[in-house]
């Protein structure tokens, strides 16, 4: 869930494999990672299956995880100036462990957000709500990190996971749009060209996944009131 990462040609030969042996030596903390995804990928499918018993409607289409590289962990600690150690990545990182929740609707990704910050166990770190205030580029998703605890053979730890919502639309656009910013050959007039085009298609987007919502209500009042 990376924007830009600095060409490795710019990290000093030394420091990256003095990284990746620490990065070796630190497998343990890239399992806890891993565990704290576990959990709160847990907690989403738990909320799917409830919400699928009690209203007969699924919140969530797909699921996604995602473990940082050793590489895009070092980039991003050398353009952030920070120690080359797991210290540092745990203590400033926020989406070492990233999930992404793909949902139908708009209203869908909030209650599903509501819902996971309700729960004891998780303590919301930052909000950052890209579907009521978008990028400029046009991207749209609701970003969560999230601090949740992982219990262990002898110890309870407190892990951070960054969360992404979005709806089926906005995700197929934010798709489209890294294949695009990762094409290395596109000359400056078409890349300019194609962001244009790309955030007309996110304001058309957003509008369907509006008027889809208010469909989707539609039906729903209509059946109740059989």
């Amino acid at each position: 869930m990376e924007n830009e990462l600095l060409s490795r040609e710019n990290i000093p030969e030394e420091i990256l494999e003095a990284f990746k042996e620490n990065m070796k030596l630190s497998k343990k903390l890239m399992t806890y990672y891993s565990c704290a995804l576990l959990e709160i990928e847990t907690k989403f499918k738990v909320l799917n299956q409830q919400f699928s018993l009690e209203q007969e409607h699924n919140p969530i289409e797909t699921i996604k995880t995602r473990l940082k590289s050793t590489e895009s962990i070092l980039e991003k600690l050398h353009r952030k100036n920070l120690p080359m150690d797991m210290a540092a990545v745990e203590e400033n990182l926020y989406d070492v462990a990233g999930i992404r929740v793909i949902c139908p609707f708009i209203n869908d990704i909030y209650c599903l957000a509501d819902c996971l910050l309700q729960q004891d166990d998780v303590t919301l770190i930052e909000k950052k709500d890209y579907i009521k205030n978008p990028k400029e580029n046009g991207y749209r998703s609701l970003h969560l990190i999230v601090e949740t605890p992982i219990f262990l053979q002898d110890e309870k730890r407190l892990m951070k996971v960054e969360v992404q919502l979005r709806t089926i639309a906005m995700d197929f656009w934010a798709s489209l749009e890294h294949r695009m910013r990762y094409k290395k050959n596109l000359n400056p007039e078409l890349s300019e060209m194609l962001s244009t085009e790309l955030k007309d298609c996110a304001e058309t987007s957003a509008r369907l996944d509006i008027r889809m919502g208010r469909v989707k209500d539609v039906i729903e009042k209509n059946t109740a009131e059989e």
